[in-house]
């Protein structure tokens, strides 16, 4: 059989040819489907194969201890002999695995040949086609759940230990400094036990990995966001716990515990890093630092590990095997994701190639699997299913405006509703140049209610007698979601420019017909309600941001709350989803932000909640990550988005507060009366571009585009993988 080995003395890394281990009584002999890599754990010690001896010496000082106390004790030519004969001797690697059992040892009674299982331990669960694994490294994968999903058991282990070392408590808040694959997985198991997590990376990437997969909010350890958002989840009073998940000889993650821990909180260390505690800051808030021994108890215990010797339930609630089975019952329910985590899968006979493009930094990843030969083709996860964004066909000249010079723009509202009467109206009335024409409602009392308040001339329940009006300029829907489409098409069809609230469309099929009006009647006069493109706040900051030159990582929070009972936008039935119905509000103003339309749409959901993730992707390279999320704090603010490019970063809080940090760092002056989200701005484009007939204020495939990623949205989600977007501008 084949396995990777190394030799540590000269950093050779190699697929050799052994023999076939036996498969002795306690155990039972393994058929690996796939094996990880672990990105830290296995690179660090490749990396520290291939340094000089002072290097190696360096690096290992508790294997220099070990030496001098050798020399004292036989003597510098038998420890020299002993040391350079262990260095020059090849050595396994890899922990954790997944594969089919092909036969049993003796005594084995709880799996049987051509059961599936996940293997444990840097012994027993190697990057090799066969491994002989003892009976508490190894446990039974689930039915449905996938090999190479299966295979993570091992790093899952050593996550669940950690989180376990920290004790952590529903509604409390943890901070994960290093976001590489253990730091990922501390993260989501976090989140599934209902704790608030921020993390800490300088990688942006990971950053926004760990966003989507439940994460509150990420940033770069270095910067004030993490900071910022500790004060902000926590209300000044430090973190509960903080989980050190990094790597390097950086004193940096100790010190940001300390300083982000609230007093008295635990530090539990689960990566190597350097660990100088800052001896007054770690006193003063009597901070409990613990650390996590890899999978659990029974790890480094040969009685436990190699005869066998399980300890009592009663006494030892999670040793190694149940902490094993237990992430894979968490994968098993969806309650943990790993497939965003893979990075690559490469064959195992490249895997030598594989190890040297991870050392030299050209293949970037945060978790690796190799894929074996032999065994049963385990499917690939589902291409990216394809949602074409419908082309704009004009069928002719749009309508010139049948309008005098110096005559009002009239307006027609359809719907007078909450939002028409709080938000859009009362921009409207006051309005020079403006006349409101007519109110239609499907009751007569609202409509009455509405030419009372706001002065129109007429109010009536007959939609068909407005579109037959050639005296009414415009026509503005705001009416619930399900007729937004139905509504436009029919004012378009009439020939009239119109608006209409978000969304444009809760279907395809909608979407389409809305187009099929404007090529039928050659009229293109149409704006969505895409107000926050429009906002002034925004639209200084950026001004201030200025234009770029790389690829840009944009974060936008969305605290949206949760809706009252009985509330319309719970119909979802009729209505549409929540994010269908206002999600194009955040996608417009992504892309308006990034100056393009997206090309593809990621979106995953946390079980049991209305929560969602959505990351977004642009031609140049640019991303955008959407968290859509009910369950927030009500008193945390709405919305807040962070775009980061070319060493600048653009802040908006809410609509209250804007800044630019670049070479000069600027913040909006003042705080407004009241947040200003581009109602009034986008309501005057919209009426200058009815009275001269110009260009409207959004082009129409901006508006499809967007639509049609909202869309997009559901599909994602139902097919758990990217959704690519043809003929995306």
């Amino acid at each position: 059989m084949k396995q990777v080995v190394q030799n540590y003395k000269s950093g050779e890394l190699a697929v050799l040819d052994v023999p076939v281990p036996g498969c002795k009584p306690g155990g039972v002999l393994v058929r690996t489907a796939y094996s990880l890599i672990s990105t830290g754990t296995e690179l660090m010690k490749v990396s520290e194969a291939g340094m000089s001896m002072l290097g190696k010496a360096r690096s290992r000082p508790d294997q220099v201890a070990k030496v001098m106390q050798s020399v004292a004790t036989n003597g510098v030519p038998a420890t020299y002999r002993k040391v350079m004969g262990k260095l020059d001797s090849y050595t396994p690697l890899g922990y954790s695995l997944c594969g089919v059992v092909e036969q049993v040892g003796a005594g084995i009674d709880d799996v049987k040949a051509g059961d599936v299982v996940a293997c444990a331990g840097n012994e027993h669960a190697l990057h090799a086609e066969l491994n002989w694994v003892p009976r508490n490294l190894y446990t039974p994968v689930p039915d449905g759940l996938a090999p190479r999903h299966a295979a993570f058991g091992t790093v899952g282990s050593i996550a669940m230990q950690g989180v376990r070392q920290g004790e952590p408590q529903l509604g409390e808040v943890a901070l994960v400094i290093g976001l590489g694959l253990i730091g990922q997985l501390v993260a989501q198991l976090l989140t599934a036990a209902g704790v608030r997590v921020v993390g800490a990376d300088p990688d942006p990437a990971r950053c926004e990995l760990a966003e989507r997969l439940g994460a509150a909010a990420c940033g770069d350890p270095a910067s004030a966001a993490v900071e910022a958002a500790v004060a902000e989840l926590t209300d000044g009073h430090g973190v509960d716990q903080v989980y050190l998940a990094a790597g390097g000889g950086s004193n940096q993650p100790v010190e940001l515990a300390a300083r982000l821990c609230r007093d008295r909180g635990r530090v539990v260390d689960i990566g190597k890093c350097r660990l100088d505690l800052p001896w007054n800051a770690y006193y003063e808030k009597e901070l409990d630092v613990r650390f996590s021994r890899s999978y659990g108890p029974g790890r480094y215990d040969p009685e436990y590990e190699l005869e066998g010797r399980d300890y009592p339930i009663g006494y030892v609630r999670w040793t190694e095997r149940r902490n094993l089975a237990c992430f894979l019952d968490l994968l098993a329910r969806d309650r943990v994701d790993v497939e965003p985590l893979v990075s690559h899968v490469a064959d195992f006979d490249d895997a030598v190639e594989t190890y040297g493009r991870l050392k030299d930094g050209e293949l970037k990843a945060v978790a690796v699997l190799f894929r074996y030969p032999g065994q049963k083709e385990e499917a690939e996860p589902a291409e990216a299913p394809v949602v074409a964004v419908p082309a704009v066909r004009r069928g002719g000249a749009a309508p010139s405006p049948a309008r005098s010079a110096g005559a009002p723009v009239r307006l027609a509202f359809v719907g007078a509703g909450n939002y028409a009467t709080s938000m859009l109206l009362p921009h409207l009335s006051q309005r020079d140049g403006v006349e409101l024409s007519t109110v239609v409602t499907t009751t007569a009392l609202s409509a009455a209610n509405a030419q009372r308040k706001f002065g129109f001339a007429r109010a009536t329940t007959d939609l068909d007698a407005v579109l037959g009006d050639k005296s009414v300029d415009a026509v503005f829907v705001v009416t619930r979601h399900s007729s937004h489409a139905e509504l436009t098409r029919k004012a378009l069809l009439a020939g009239k420019t119109v608006f209409v609230e978000k969304p444009l469309a809760l279907t395809d099929e909608e979407l389409a017909g809305v187009l099929a009006a404007v090529e039928e009647s050659g009229n293109d006069r149409l704006q969505v309600g895409f107000n926050r493109r429009f906002a002034p706040l925004l639209q200084e900051a950026k001004q201030r941001f200025g234009a770029r030159t790389g690829p840009a990582s944009l974060r936008y929070l969305v605290n949206a709350g949760r809706l009252q009972q009985g509330s319309w936008y719970l119909q979802q039935g009729t209505e549409g989803s929540r994010f269908a119905g206002e999600g194009g509000h955040f996608i417009d103003t992504a892309s308006w932000l990034l100056g393009a339309d997206p090309v593809s749409v990621y979106a995953a959901a946390p079980s049991g909640n209305e929560d969602l993730q959505i990351v977004l992707h642009y031609p140049d390279g640019s991303t955008a990550a959407i968290s859509y999320v009910t369950t927030g704090a009500p008193g945390f603010p709405k919305e807040t988005l962070d775009l980061v490019a070319d060493g600048r970063v653009l802040r908006l809080d809410d609509f209250v507060r804007a800044s630019v940090y670049g070479r000069k760092r600027w913040v909006s002056s003042r705080l407004p009366k009241a947040r200003d989200k581009g109602q009034s701005a986008e309501l005057a484009a919209f009426i200058k571009a009815v009275r001269t007939g110009g260009p409207m204020p959004v082009p129409l495939e901006s508006l499809v585009a967007t639509t049609a990623a909202t869309l997009a949205v559901r599909a994602g989600l139902a097919g758990g993988v990217p959704v690519t977007l043809a003929g995306a501008r």
